[in-house]
């Protein structure tokens, strides 16, 4: 956790709690509904179980995330965006539509 004051700036704020690349891929799929751990590693072909479990963690601790256990056998563990989280859908909605919208050629450097 952080021990030094957040930023005023809100992009920096958004940055700090969304940050790296995995992030926002796993807002995005929760933003498709309620996951178990398992599902999001499915989702998500080359995220580490250690980056999994860290970003649920952070997203938890921050309050974008709630994580529900079921006292079963197997012990089930499911993910499930909370309202802030969820009002992060305009923002990912933005950026995919930016990136569907941006030239291949961008991208190549052509």
């Amino acid at each position: 956790m952080r021990n030094d004051p957040l930023p005023e700036c809100g992009v920096a704020r958004f940055l700090i709690l969304l940050d790296g690349p995995w992030a926002t891929l796993i807002v995005r799929e929760l933003l498709h509904g309620p996951h178990r751990f398992t599902e999001l590693r499915e989702a998500l072909p080359g995220i580490s179980a250690h980056t999994l479990t860290h970003r649920l963690r952070g997203f938890v601790a921050h309050g974008i995330v709630t994580r529900t256990a079921f006292a079963e056998i197997p012990p089930r563990v499911v993910y499930e965006l909370t309202e802030r989280g969820q009002q992060l859908r305009p923002v990912l909605d933005a950026m995919n539509e930016w990136g569907i919208n941006t030239p291949d050629a961008v991208f190549t450097g052509v």
